[in-house]
């Protein structure tokens, strides 16, 4: 299987922390490129730390990371520290960063770093509001014919989590998502329909902690506090652990299954921020996303606890 060479794009978050871990843990299938942060979770300021904490506590200082966008293009900027904490990485105790953030804006470095590769090389791995991306492809249109896929967390088939409609991400910057669906770029997209079949259930949270290392401990107490929220308030027995989905369909596709199909994005009303995704295609439009359904939940998991293991 041919090697990823990614950029990883996020708001860190609980998940988007384990998705960095597994990312750092998998270098036979992932070459990683840089990691831009960007406001969703919490702001701007404390996740382009957030995204410093979980390299330094993985050793991996040598990886370039760069600050984005602080706000989304159009709308007020809305995070979710009732999930994540104040921090957004509450549960585990990290120390504050002391490696550097690169100079310039994450916008920037994500046209250098597409541009500067050979076209359709470079896949984007976004787990957070896509208002980077957007910026990105506003900037510099070429991007269009240069990335060679956008695998991203955001989007549902159905329900929504942050209103009825509406996913959090697609939901902070709408206005990017529909940019960034319109692109003609290749999408694979992972929404609440997959996501919530992958649930940090007590068993498979122990099994990760009883790696026994200092990076299964850290992502074992920012489980634990992410499972918290979610559990009560879908009485489920464990938190749906949505970002790593997209790090894990890198390393082993085959744990998901979904479909080609037309995604829109609604911009105003009640309902701004929903994927109308048109699984059937009743209209008939070109898919422009495939749009992943199906998980193997056990598999996933075992994955997710091997890499973390190498840590």
């Amino acid at each position: 299987m041919a090697r990823h060479s990614i950029i990883l794009d996020c708001d860190p978050g609980q998940d988007d922390a384990i998705a960095i871990l597994l990312a750092l843990a998998s270098p036979e299938e992932i070459e990683i490129l840089g990691i831009t942060a960007v406001a969703g979770n919490v702001p701007l300021g404390l996740t382009r730390v957030n995204v410093r904490k979980m390299l330094e506590v993985a050793g991996r200082t040598d990886v370039k990371v760069w600050a984005g966008c602080d706000r989304p293009l159009v709308r007020k900027l809305e995070t979710a520290e009732y999930v994540h904490g104040e921090t957004g990485l509450n549960g585990a105790v990290l120390p504050e960063p002391t490696m550097p953030l690169q100079d310039g804006h994450a916008v920037d470095a994500i046209i250098d770093l597409v541009m500067s590769r050979p076209a359709r090389t470079v896949t984007i791995c976004a787990l957070g509001p896509l208002t980077n991306l957007a910026m990105a492809i506003r900037k510099e249109p070429h991007l269009t014919q240069r990335v060679k896929e956008i695998v991203l967390m955001g989007g549902a088939i159905e329900l929504g989590n942050v209103t009825p409609a509406a996913e959090f991400n697609i939901y902070v910057d709408p206005h990017a998502a529909d940019i960034v669906f319109r692109s003609g770029i290749p999408i694979i997209m992972f929404g609440l329909d997959v996501t919530h079949q992958v649930l940090v259930t007590r068993v498979r949270l122990e099994r990760i902690g009883g790696i026994g290392t200092k990076v299964a401990e850290a992502a074992r107490g920012l489980l634990d506090f992410f499972n918290r929220f979610d559990m009560e308030r879908y009485d489920a027995p464990g938190a749906p652990l949505h970002d790593p989905c997209v790090i894990a369909y890198l390393i082993d596709p085959e744990i998901f299954q979904g479909k080609a199909c037309p995604v829109e994005i609604e911009l105003e009303g009640r309902s701004v921020g929903r994927t109308l995704v048109d699984w059937w295609n009743s209209d008939r439009h070109v898919p422009n996303a495939t749009v992943m359904r199906e998980v193997d939940a056990e598999r996933f998991f075992m994955l997710l606890t091997e890499r973390l293991a190498r840590l």
